[in-house]
């Protein structure tokens, strides 16, 4: 399990590490054009990333892919194990290559995780093999319908609240939510995606080892990378931290039951939130009623229920469902083309 001690970050770290999220530089020296607007000098940024990475605040600094786009299939899904089994189960869960996330929650549902499988894969399949294998009593496969909002974006200097994104939500799909559809990737296109996704050196000219292992120049590196972001290929290319490290100690799922013919509108409210960091539609079933997914990161547990009242406030819905992250098993990236996930 990885770290979960909350890190204390001073005033520096915490204005470092929201430009780094928001906007890492594009730049041949990233780390000297990442402290200018900051005052800082580059030799102190770069002591100050090597810090962070290992007190385990700073998880990596990377192209950020969309699964959908490469050609990849995902799901979240979750399994019902007896608690005195969870562990073995989620070390099960955990040693597929395709499982980015896994968290023990506190539900019937005990057991949260995201699959991915390659083009040609299918992750309700993957899924219900790993439940067989972890000897779990019942399986939801819940593959995302729409993307109203994804992408962690913690701000580490303002109080966790009922605040609103101004303008354009960052990290939506846009046109109504609806999932991006594959794009057609050349084998070029596919080695740098390999290299990419990869965690940056923290050196003062770190994209040159990319580029030479890419045949290109530094610039031309920078291009491919727009290019695959305009694409829709790559969401961004960003710091990403550990939460509870970064002192947001709560990771809690709300979610809520709509009316089918309101699900996008709906949506679009939750997602202007800034405390919200995903929000989807997933299926409904007997089972499980609830189309909405919101996921917010707080520093306290009130932290998360404040926001849920607000979005409440805000769409008129009934009381949400809050499950909360009790444990994380396994968080990160899955390495798109170095190899056919089973």
């Amino acid at each position: 399990m990885p770290p979960s001690v909350t890190y204390a970050l001073d005033d520096t770290d915490r204005r470092l590490l929201n430009a780094a999220q928001t906007s890492f530089p594009l730049d041949a020296r990233p780390y000297r054009a990442l402290g200018r607007p900051l005052g800082l000098e580059e030799d102190a940024v770069l002591e100050r990333f090597r810090h962070l990475r290992g007190a385990g605040v700073l998880r990596q600094t990377s192209a950020i892919f969309d699964t959908r786009a490469l050609g990849y299939r995902g799901t979240l899904a979750a399994l019902r194990v007896e608690p005195e089994r969870l562990d073995a189960a989620a070390a099960i869960v955990s040693a597929h290559p395709g499982v980015s996330h896994n968290y023990g929650r506190d539900h019937e549902y005990n057991l949260w995780f995201t699959l991915a499988t390659p083009p040609g894969g299918e992750p309700a399949e993957a899924a219900a093999a790993l439940a067989r294998e972890a000897g779990a009593g019942d399986v939801l496969v819940l593959p995302t319908l729409k993307v109203y909002k994804i992408g962690v974006n913690l701000d580490l200097e303002a109080p966790v609240g009922a605040e609103k994104v101004e303008g354009p939500v960052p990290g939506s799909a846009g046109h109504g939510g609806a999932v991006p559809k594959q794009v057609e990737l050349s084998e070029s296109d596919k080695a740098g995606v390999r290299v990419t996704q990869e965690d940056l050196g923290v050196e003062p000219e770190p994209f040159g080892a990319w580029a030479r292992a890419l045949d290109l120049e530094v610039d031309g590196l920078f291009l491919w990378i727009e290019g695959m972001i305009r694409r829709g290929c790559c969401r961004r290319f960003a710091s990403i931290l550990r939460h509870r490290a970064a002192g947001f100690s709560e990771n809690a799922m709300a979610v809520w039951e709509a009316p089918e013919d309101a699900c996008d509108r709906l949506g679009a409210k939750m997602a202007s939130f800034k405390a919200v960091t995903h929000c989807y539609r997933r299926p409904v079933s007997e089972r499980w009623p609830y189309a909405l997914f919101t996921m917010i990161h707080g520093r306290s547990a009130a932290d998360c229920e404040a926001v849920v009242a607000a979005i409440r406030a805000e769409t008129g819905l009934p009381a949400a469902r809050l499950v909360y992250s009790v444990r994380e098993y396994k968080k990160e990236r899955v390495k798109y083309f170095l190899e056919r996930l089973p």
